[in-house]
């Protein structure tokens, strides 16, 4: 297995696992999303995989099947009011394929999502993980990871 930045021939592979990832979030909320659907159209998956600022990494096999993803994104907050301007590596999305769970694909492309943070000068790596998404946020926190902020909500 490698890790290595995505490019366009991986958009199938990236589309399955975006459904997979779709359905884990359907089953816990489905008051929120929507059964079937992806977060991005492959014309916004093809401008994302060319975006620098965006950069979207794969874990692949030896015949180059995705096997696994990671989104990022960089985020710094330039002479805000109140925040630093510290450079922040935000991992958008994070999947495996639900056949290959528990290889350890998740924690490699998390620890190269860190190593290229440190790389690009990031002070630290963020990311969100919903509570409907156990197993994930056991992943996470298993990977070092500890809570920066609580979302909370009412439904009405």
């Amino acid at each position: 297995m490698k890790i290595r930045r995505a490019t366009q021939k991986d958009m199938d592979g990236i589309n399955n696992l975006l459904m997979q990832v779709c359905l884990v979030h359907h089953q816990g909320r489905p008051d929120l999303f929507k059964y079937g659907a992806k977060k991005y159209t492959d014309d916004q998956l093809r401008d994302i995989i060319h975006d620098d600022n965006r950069p979207v990494f794969t874990a692949v096999d030896e015949d180059e099947r995705v096997l696994g993803y990671a989104f990022c994104i960089f985020q710094q907050h330039l002479d805000d009011n109140i925040l630093t301007d510290i450079k922040t590596l935000y991992i958008d999305d994070l999947c495996v394929d639900e056949t290959l769970r528990g290889r350890h694909i998740g924690r490699r492309l998390y620890e190269s999502v860190l190593a290229f943070a440190k790389e690009q000068g990031c002070y630290n790596v963020t990311l969100n993980v919903w509570s409907l998404n156990e197993p994930a946020m056991k992943f996470y926190q298993s990977c070092g990871l500890k809570p920066q902020k609580v979302g909370m909500e009412i439904i009405l």
